[in-house]
């Protein structure tokens, strides 16, 4: 049985974050996400996630090519996360091009390209524009 992990924030959830994740589930027999702390998204993004961890959560569960669903709490913490799940495979959005390959001593690590012009972040700022309704 191959297992693969792939961690993220999954905030404002759309269709770059489905296709990546079946892809990762099509590299492997089982797909284990790692889903970022409220508190992580904000050291490394600098901003808290739209929606709370707990919705985040519930929305990557109710996926039926997820297998397995945990709390990302530390970046530091990949490798201690990949030998907990056992995980045969790391996948990451090519955004993280060469920042986890000091991983591959304890599992293969793939980087696959993201989804073309969609961006959480665009996404947050579009919003952002819009004038509010009278």
């Amino acid at each position: 049985m191959k297992r693969v992990i792939t961690f993220g924030t999954f905030d404002v959830f759309h269709i770059g974050h489905i296709r990546i994740l079946q892809r990762a589930r099509q590299m492997g027999d089982l797909l284990t996400v790692g889903v970022s702390s409220d508190e992580l998204n904000l050291s490394k993004k600098g901003r808290a996630p739209v929606y709370p961890l707990s919705s985040r959560l519930e929305i990557i569960r109710s996926l039926r090519f997820v297998d397995n669903v945990f709390v990302e709490e530390s970046l530091e913490k990949k490798r201690e996360y990949i030998l907990q799940q056992k995980a045969d495979i790391l996948v990451m959005g090519n955004d993280w091009q060469g920042r986890f390959d000091f991983l591959s001593d304890c599992c293969e690590v793939v980087y696959l390209p993201r989804t073309p012009s969609i961006s959480t972040t665009e996404i947050i700022e579009v919003i952002k524009e819009i004038p509010p309704v009278a």
